[in-house]
């Protein structure tokens, strides 16, 4: 599987971006999928999560970030406003062939926990 990201870009604080996360390859083995995002000087954290319509988001995020999945396209989408200027940093698309992982199981995964990446795209969001 490849998960290329899409959709990064600079807005200034209280604007929106909607990220894209297209998935190639042997798309069947998904179970799961979830966005992540690496702030400078921080670990990389989950940020939203999908499991076959079933959806979870930190709590840092509720209420302004949206995770969706367009199956025909085997795209993931994470639709995101209000930025916040520390919410500056790189976002990344991740999935899961496990059959058991959960949109929980996803937000508080390590990068070792989640069987595909992307490279990630760059969100800018200045004051």
């Amino acid at each position: 599987v490849q998960l290329v990201e899409s959709g990064g870009g600079s807005v200034q604080a209280g604007g929106s971006l909607r990220l894209s996360c297209t998935a190639s390859g042997d798309v069947d083995s998904i179970y799961c999928m979830g966005w992540f995002r690496q702030v400078e000087g921080k670990e990389r954290e989950g940020v939203a999560a999908w499991d076959t319509g079933r959806t979870a988001y930190a709590d840092s995020v509720k209420g302004r970030f949206t995770i969706s999945r367009d199956n025909a396209k085997n795209t993931l989408y994470l639709q995101m406003t209000s930025l916040k200027a520390e919410e500056t940093g790189m976002y990344f698309c991740a999935a899961d062939a496990a059959l058991v992982c959960g949109p929980q199981y996803v937000l508080q995964a390590t990068v070792a926990g989640m069987d595909y990446w992307g490279k990630g795209t760059l969100v800018t969001i200045s004051s």
